[in-house]
């Protein structure tokens, strides 16, 4: 009996699995011919039963395509954006240099300008390449030096004024002492023609990057504003070079003198280029010439000459 029932549930198997194999060489059949002969009406039942089945079948094929078209497209805006971002960076590099052509350009246009202007000195441009950090405000290295013909106590400036002088010279570098050193001394005059005072031009601790004119007699003829240039005197400056303005007034601690405050004429935080003056062609400054004497004044040295020379043996 038992044996009996295992038979059938195998002979069951069986034409479940003959009925799958039927249905599945009908499917291929049905559509290898479909579009080729009109459909029957087993055939339209057949097709309506199947239909769910395809339009599913269809519907996941769809989806699948849609999401690999997305990935690859995202794939793709990654690369593009990846590409953009360099090309962003490159661009970026390539405006910051452009600035910094452009600045260059700016500063050696007014060195040549200056130059050309400046036909009794013949020039020498250098790049600042450091600063003594002990001393910001006191020094500066530039890249030139011996072998460029740079030598000590040589006048250094930009187009718009002095800067200082060389003081240490190496085979290709030189340390320059700017004017904002308190140990600097300057020999300056007003070029005011009505004032024309002269005075010394020393940097100072209490504010690093203004330094003050001294040795002013306290009713001379200053006033703010006034531009304030190199007198000659001293044997370092050549006469003429601007060195700043007036900004302010006040007495020295004595009273009998007064300070003035200067505006530099170059701007020492933004120091990149510079010119060495390698030689002058300017005259030297004309020595004091005394006083005319008044005529009572004159006979009476002559007098005095006279009975001098009478008492000589």
């Amino acid at each position: 009996m038992i044996d009996r029932i295992g038979r059938a549930r195998q002979a069951g198997h069986k034409i479940w699995a003959l009925l799958f194999v039927l249905l599945a060489l009908f499917c291929v059949i049905f559509f290898a011919a479909r579009g080729r002969f009109q459909a029957s009406a087993a055939t339209s039942t057949v097709g309506t039963v199947l239909a769910p089945f395809e339009m599913a079948f269809s519907y996941g094929g769809q989806q699948i395509q849609y999401i690999m078209s997305n990935l690859w497209e995202i794939a793709t805006v990654h690369e593009q954006n990846k590409m953009l971002k360099n090309e962003v960076e490159q661009l970026r590099q390539q405006n910051t240099m452009a600035e910094e052509y452009a600045a260059e350009n700016v500063r050696l246009r007014e060195l040549l300008a200056y130059k050309q202007s400046a036909h009794q000195f013949d020039l020498l441009a250098a790049r600042v390449i450091g600063r003594d950090a002990a001393l910001w405000t006191s020094t500066i290295v530039v890249d030139r030096g011996a072998k460029d013909g740079v030598r000590e106590n040589m006048p250094v400036v930009t187009g718009k004024g002095l800067v200082g002088h060389v003081t240490e010279v190496g085979p290709v570098s030189s340390k320059v002492q700017l004017i904002l050193d308190v140990r600097s001394s300057v020999g300056t005059l007003i070029q005011r023609s009505e004032s024309r005072v002269t005075g010394l031009v020393t940097g100072t601790m209490e504010n690093p990057y203004m330094p003050q004119m001294v040795n002013i007699p306290r009713n001379a003829d200053v006033e703010d504003g006034d531009a304030i240039v190199t007198s000659g005197f001293g044997g370092i400056y050549p006469k003429g070079i601007s060195v700043g303005r007036v900004a302010s007034q006040r007495s020295d601690d004595s009273g009998l003198l007064k300070i003035a405050v200067i505006e530099t004429a170059v701007d020492f935080q933004r120091l990149e280029d510079v010119a060495i003056i390698t030689a002058s062609r300017e005259a030297p400054p004309e020595p004091v010439q005394a006083l005319p004497l008044s005529p009572g004044a004159a006979a009476a040295a002559q007098i005095s000459a006279a009975q001098t020379k009478a008492a000589q043996p």
